[in-house]
């Protein structure tokens, strides 16, 4: 008799247990551990269609990934070193502050550059012929938390300009315009 009136209590705990132990929610954010991921070889792959996202995008502190299953997957940027992507452009370009690997579409596509960074203190950074991206971008890594100047060319245009690495800065850089 006791355990006829157990059944409905036993059947309900074991229906519990099992959505619990069957929850797997694909919609929850995950931060993957940084260490175990090479977080720069991620943002290429994602920049250059290698690895598909339903979106990827950058910030100042992480890479943030919406897979094609739903899931959103975040990832720590490396300590020293600091993303940021710079479409030149002549005539089109769109506001930009945080770089979308997946969805910004720059003007100049797969065009070569001659790109010169200098830091606030006059050391040189990058001094070297680039290829845009099939997005139209030019991805770099610079030191983290200080100021640099810019200077691109292309095809007997210039454009000199300004940027930070700070973690609050934009690592879509779309103002450049080259005259």
């Amino acid at each position: 008799m006791k355990l006829k009136s157990l059944l409905p209590f036993l059947l309900l705990s074991l229906f519990a247990l099992i959505l619990v132990a069957c929850n797997n929610d694909d919609t929850s954010e995950t931060k993957e551990n940084s260490d175990k991921v090479d977080v720069k070889q991620l943002v290429n792959d994602y920049s250059t269609d290698k690895k598909e996202a339903e979106s990827a995008s950058i910030t100042g502190e992480e890479l943030i990934v919406n897979t094609t299953a739903g899931k959103e997957k975040s990832y720590e940027l490396p300590k020293d070193e600091f993303f940021v992507s710079i479409a030149p452009f002549v005539e089109q370009t769109h506001p930009c502050t945080y770089h979308s690997l997946t969805g910004c579409q720059g003007e100049m596509v797969e065009k070569e550059f001659d790109v010169y960074i200098e830091d606030e203190d006059g050391n040189v950074v990058v001094d070297e012929k680039v290829m845009s991206l099939a997005n139209g971008f030019i991805d770099l890594w610079v030191p983290r938390n200080k100021d640099y100047s810019i200077t691109i060319k292309h095809d007997g245009k210039q454009v000199v300009s300004e940027f930070s690495s700070y973690t609050e800065d934009p690592t879509c850089l779309t103002n450049m315009q080259l005259t």
